[in-house]
């Protein structure tokens, strides 16, 4: 029922009834919060961006949406984690300009140096768009949004075979670009 909820919502929200946003929060909100902690786990210690300080900016930016459209529930989410992606792309940006650093975490699959910049995953993963977006937005979806391979595959509407195969040939992608812009 809740997804159906949702997906009510969405529609009364690009239809124009701005109110529809302030139903949506609550039932969206656990979602966006498990998103926001699954790339934030990566995090240093003492880091000043939290999980609900993360939430809230999403929430913001998308009640400053000026024509919402969101074709699906799934459509929703991939949304919010591009959101996600870009409010810690603008705090790394905000923060000595682009010298604090994140460590992966250890489930997001991608096993590169250490620590690597924000800023440098960041443009690593606009060159991926470019040559491949829906390969882009598996690594969206799977590292700032923290959604598993079935999850994925859910909401893009691929099998969980084909999700898993671009995923790995999206990491060894996101790898080299990495390797090469170290070096």
């Amino acid at each position: 029922m809740e997804a159906l909820e949702i997906t009510q919502l969405l529609d009364r929200w690009s239809g124009g009834d701005r109110g529809a946003l302030d139903e949506l929060m609550p039932l969206v909100y656990g979602e966006l919060k498990r998103m926001a902690a699954a790339y934030l786990r990566g995090e240093r210690p003492g880091a000043t961006l939290q999980v609900t300080a993360l939430v809230h900016e999403a929430y913001l930016r998308l009640a400053d949406y000026r024509e919402p459209r969101f074709e699906s529930r799934r459509h929703f989410y991939v949304v919010a984690a591009q959101m996600i992606r870009r409010i810690l792309v603008d705090h790394a940006r905000r923060r000595h300009a682009g010298k604090r650093e994140v460590v992966l975490p250890p489930d997001s699959g991608l096993v590169v140096q250490p620590d690597i910049a924000v800023l440098d995953l960041d443009h690593a993963l606009n060159q991926l768009a470019a040559a491949d977006p829906e390969k882009a937005s598996i690594v969206e979806l799977r590292y700032f949004a923290g959604l598993s391979i079935e999850e994925v595959a859910e909401t893009t509407g691929s099998s969980p075979a084909t999700v898993k195969r671009k995923w790995t040939v999206a990491r060894a992608w996101l790898y080299r670009a990495l390797m090469e812009g170290a070096g």
